[in-house]
């Protein structure tokens, strides 16, 4: 598993807004919920990333300390970070998968329906989709 870079190819250019086209971001209630899924999707996981509630916060969500969030309102996407934020003050995890297949995005959800999960959305070229 990687360490958690946010890039400029994870965000959009006219907001600024967390969108990393080709992942899947799936939240958990604990850190091991996350680590169970990263062990069970294989070589999914070398590029996988582990956030915790932490970096989803401050670099996701752009949150310093208990200010609201500094993203602006641009519909789904702010929407979708909102909801993040939420999870994330309530100490949920958070893994990163590039999932471009939808091979890739079935392997990871049979590995995900196995433990509780908070949220889980797949970031495609123009549209964000939730996983269930």
């Amino acid at each position: 598993m990687k360490n958690f870079e946010l890039t400029k190819d994870m965000v959009t250019m006219l907001h600024g807004t967390f969108y990393p086209t080709g992942y899947a971001f799936i939240m958990f209630p604990e850190e091991a919920q996350a680590m169970q899924v990263a062990g069970e999707i294989g070589a999914m996981a070398d590029d996988a990333m582990l956030l915790g509630p932490a970096v989803v916060l401050k670099q996701i969500g752009k949150v310093d300390g208990d200010d609201s969030a500094a993203l602006p309102d641009v519909g789904t996407e702010g929407a979708t970070a909102e909801k993040y934020i939420r999870l994330a003050r309530k100490g949920h995890y958070a893994l990163m998968v590039p999932a471009d297949e939808e091979e890739d995005v079935e392997k990871l959800m049979v590995a995900v329906r196995k433990t509780p999960f908070s949220y889980a959305q797949k970031y495609r070229l123009l549209a964000i989709e939730d996983l269930e």
